[in-house]
């Protein structure tokens, strides 16, 4: 995605890459390492997104999204809030009422975080992208100050009571982020 970004032109099309992780732990530019409290073996990966410690892994839902924001009209904060807004709205759909909050950019459900954006921003392009937590293992969570929130605590849908394979909350998820986008 970093070379695919360095390299595109203003006539290359923007991408939806959908990926789910082994795990792994990412620590975003302005990362600081004291947020990493136990990892074990898990590795550790310096990130070049935006934002503090997350974890990856299977089960959870993971799209870089790879867009040509100055094409788009849209400003950073507002790409933002378009991924927020189409998580919320694909939670909504399984029955899920979430929320975000201004000052954490990210998704939440009864004040545990089920959708995280860390993003980057290149050539007026963005990469890197979304996680939604689906059904996945979340002990990882603990030995992390998640998002650098020591007191943050994460979700996910099957905790929820909603069962659904991570390729269908894929393409829903897609489906709603390429809707507003083109409104």
């Amino acid at each position: 995605m970093q070379r695919y970004t360095e390299e595109r032109s203003s006539d290359c099309q923007d991408q939806l890459w959908i990926v789910e992780h082994n795990p792994v732990y990412t620590l975003g530019l302005n990362g600081k390492t004291e947020h990493l409290l136990n990892v074990g073996n898990i590795p550790v990966i310096q990130s070049d997104r935006g934002g503090q410690a997350t974890y990856h892994g299977p089960g959870q839902l993971v799209i870089y999204t790879l867009f040509d924001i100055k094409r788009l009209e849209l400003n950073i904060r507002e790409l933002v809030s378009l991924l927020e807004c189409s998580m919320i709205n694909t939670l909504a759909e399984l029955g899920i009422s979430a929320t975000a909050k201004i000052d954490a950019p990210g998704v939440y459900v009864e004040g545990k975080k089920i959708g995280s954006i860390g993003l980057r921003i290149k050539k007026n392009c963005s990469y890197h992208g979304l996680s939604l937590n689906n059904n996945m293992d979340l002990k990882p969570f603990d030995h992390i100050n998640t998002c650098g929130y020591s007191d943050l605590k994460v979700t996910q849908l099957s905790d929820l009571g909603v069962n659904i394979d991570t390729d269908l909350l894929a393409n829903s998820l897609v489906s709603t982020i390429t809707s507003t986008l083109s409104k």
